[in-house]
């Protein structure tokens, strides 16, 4: 992609709607919690006291509204006491540049390696940043900066208690997540009815998996639906593809395939009403007609062989999916069985026991070509460098500018750039709007304080809806706290504005000189998936060869690491097609055609996997060569692919062959899916297998398509603007 289309992408990106649902209560709740702080801290004390009491209850409860499976009042008492310690913090070494700079740097460093941990910690953590950037020109002693921290902490306690008070949809997030789940599955049986060789993101069901875990506290107060189906739909999603397959399913044409489109059709509906009832907390319901469907005729039925097993295996486990939902509506909490908690649940450690994983994740990250170490590193030199700057302008509240970088700053090229543009974009319109009414109203304290309720309130309405917006009311709400706090309009908002625009160029220019692109990775995320897919077959072959439940441990193993090496491969492309960078190992038509190949292979590998024998079914001897012979083949090629050589199949095309010469093949369906993994390896190998000169000239090639293409399009626009 060109800098002109990449700058064109960002500028759509960040100024674009986007189709998120809007969470109105819950703004509402947010932004009471913010007039709470307000309101007697300006009646009792005075207005800039509380226009740096409103910060912590502001930022605390913007925190809720990050993306995350621990309970809201949690994260607000965290942010609450990571904006207090911050600012206390940086007030023992505020007033002069020799202590100050050296801690802001180290803060904003660890603020950016924050992101180890998830996106959550990485926001939470850059408001602590901007807090201690701000309030440090509040205090005038040590006393007075204790007194600050304090009522910082308390807008977090204030947000904590209305959470707790007021609850809204308890479990909503966990009972869309799961919803979502049974939906993507649903979908999946529909789209088989016409394309039996249909793709599965199997996002949604990572997604469930990561809602599952809860805390101890969590665990005993969960409702009994959200503990059983997102089992069951990890359970029907390969039953459906092995139904809706040609070759080791239903016959392509004919009354069995007539029959197979009546069983996905109906088991689409059912998943659907599961997926509304769970969402929703009421019972599920179903079609007459989906429940005649689902009832196998023993001496009528057309389905043979393993499309008649899929189809009763897949009548079962429907079943068991209505006869949880039916409990949707019903309250309670899910009983704890004895025994360890993490023999019952997915355990997510309590905040303190978290301690040890958090130093594990960022000392996993702390290497020079890691994407959240060079965000860590991105970020310090920006936070000092423009404090530094912005106190050497004749302008006062420098601290804008560094604020503006810490809060844009993402850990890929695309966010920080698409949010950069955003910032500026809607902190002109949010002055604008802020500037005309206190000219219109007057200076009065308590005017601003309800306009600068509003304007909190407007922000998170719009938190999840669009950046840009978020920060047009955003910018309003500062302008109102200023103007509550005695700070005249005319001194703040072309401040305001000049230095918000010097803190996203700083923001902008880190990244090109200390960038991490994804492009060059692409090689390393391919390879990591193909290693990973190839455990996973290898340890679904090895539940036929002996299928013990050691095995079966082992299979669901490989398949959680398998899907988190697809995620972190589709996160890298999905970036690397917006970097404005020339492809480096895989152009992206090679990109694409590996990634078709091995979602075959993953495909194909689920088809085993839907049929897996139980302990007391015969063994099938020849998988286990055949394991053995695809796991080391996937490890040598990732390997390959990584040092950018061709891969061989060499073993496996050796076991296949055997397999097929052996004497009395007990498991025709399985060989045959074995084809289908030898066929998708190799299509793999046509996509990534290329000289070293065809390398470059593909590269090229590729360089100057892209600036073909956009060149027309340009030359497109340019004649429809000048035929208008």
């Amino acid at each position: 992609m060109t800098w002109l289309r990449a700058f064109g992408e960002v500028v759509r990106s960040g100024l674009t709607i986007e189709e998120t649902r809007l969470e109105p209560l819950l703004a509402l709740r947010t932004a009471a919690g913010v007039a709470i702080v307000i309101g007697p801290a300006l009646w009792l004390v005075s207005p800039a006291y509380a226009a740096s009491a409103a910060l912590g209850a502001y930022s605390a409860g913007g925190a809720t509204f990050q993306r995350t499976w621990r309970p809201r009042k949690v994260i607000a008492l965290g942010a609450g006491a990571g904006l207090a310690l911050s600012t206390f913090v940086g007030y023992l070494a505020a007033g002069r540049l020799v202590t100050f700079l050296p801690l802001l740097a180290v803060w904003a460093f660890a603020a950016g390696m924050a992101w180890a941990v998830g996106s959550t910690a990485g926001i939470v953590a850059a408001t602590t940043v901007g807090s201690m950037l701000v309030t440090i020109t509040l205090p005038t002693s040590f006393g007075r900066a204790l007194e600050h921290a304090g009522v910082i902490a308390l807008g977090g306690v204030t947000q904590a208690v209305l959470i707790l008070l007021f609850p809204i949809r308890r479990w909503g997030a966990h009972r869309d997540a799961l919803a979502d789940a049974l939906a993507a599955v649903a979908d999946y049986a529909r789209r088989l009815r016409h394309d039996p060789t249909a793709p599965f993101d199997p996002e949604p069901l990572m997604t469930a998996r990561d809602a599952a875990a809860v805390t101890p506290s969590q665990a005993r107060t969960r409702p009994p639906v959200l503990h059983g189906p997102r089992g069951l739909a990890e359970r029907i999603r390969p039953v459906v593809a092995a139904l809706a397959d040609p070759d080791v399913g239903a016959p392509a044409e004919g009354p069995g395939r007539d029959r197979a489109r009546e069983l996905l059709d109906a088991a689409a509906d059912v998943l659907d009403a599961v997926a509304r009832s769970i969402r929703r907390g009421t019972p599920a319901e179903v079609r007459p007609e989906s429940t005649d469907v689902l009832r196998v005729d023993e001496e009528h039925e057309v389905l043979e062989g393993p499309a008649r097993q899929a189809a009763e295996r897949l009548v079962e486990l429907l079943g068991e999916a209505l006869e949880i939902a039916g409990s949707g509506c019903a309250r309670g909490r899910t009983p704890t069985p004895p025994g360890p908690a993490s023999a019952q649940f997915l355990v997510r450690p309590t905040l303190f026991r978290l301690v040890p994983v958090v130093v594990r994740a960022v000392r996993r990250e702390l290497r020079r070509d890691s994407p959240v170490f060079r965000h860590a590193v991105r970020l310090a030199a920006v936070a000092t460098l423009g404090y530094l700057i912005a106190a050497r302008l004749p302008l006062g509240h420098g601290y804008w500018a560094p604020i503006a970088s810490v809060m844009v700053m993402r850990p890929d090229f695309h966010r920080t750039y698409a949010r950069a543009v955003a910032r500026l974009a809607g902190t002109l319109a949010g002055v604008a709007l802020a500037t005309g009414m206190v000219r219109g109203l007057g200076p009065d304290a308590h005017v601003s304080g309800v306009l600068a309720v509003v304007s909190a309130g407007l922000s998170y309405t719009l938190i999840r809806t669009g950046y840009a917006y978020s920060q047009c009311f955003t910018a309003a709400y500062v302008v109102f706290l200023l103007g509550m706090g005695g700070q005249a309009w005319e001194q703040t908002v072309p401040e305001r504005v000049v230095l918000t625009l010097l803190g996203g160029a700083l923001a902008m220019l880190a990244y090109l000189v200390f960038p991490a692109w994804e492009t060059p990775r692409l090689p390393g995320r391919l390879a990591d998936w193909l290693a990973a897919n190839g455990r996973y077959a290898a340890a679904v072959l090895r539940n036929y060869a002996e299928p013990t439940r050691e095995h079966h441990a082992d299979m669901r193993r490989a398949l959680l690491e398998s899907r988190e090496a697809r995620a972190a491969w589709q996160e890298a492309y999905d970036r690397a097609r917006q970097e404005p960078v020339r492809p480096r190992g895989l152009t992206s038509r090679e990109a694409q055609e590996a990634q078709e190949a091995l979602k075959g292979f993953g495909r194909a590998t689920m088809l085993m996997e839907s049929h897996v024998p139980r302990a007391d079914s015969r063994v099938v001897p020849e998988a286990e060569r055949f394991a053995d012979a695809l796991e080391a083949d996937t490890a040598k090629a990732a390997a390959d692919v990584r040092e950018h050589r061709n891969p061989d199949w060499g073993r496996v095309e050796e076991a296949l062959h055997a397999w097929e010469g052996a004497a009395g093949d007990r498991s025709p369906v399985l060989r045959r899916e074995a084809e289908l993994q030898k066929q998708a390896l190799e299509d793999l190998a046509t996509a990534v297998s290329r000289t070293p000169l065809e390398r470059d000239v593909g590269s090229a090639r590729e360089e100057q398509r892209v600036r073909a293409a956009a060149a027309a399009e340009g030359d497109g626009s340019g004649a429809a603007h000048r035929s208008g």
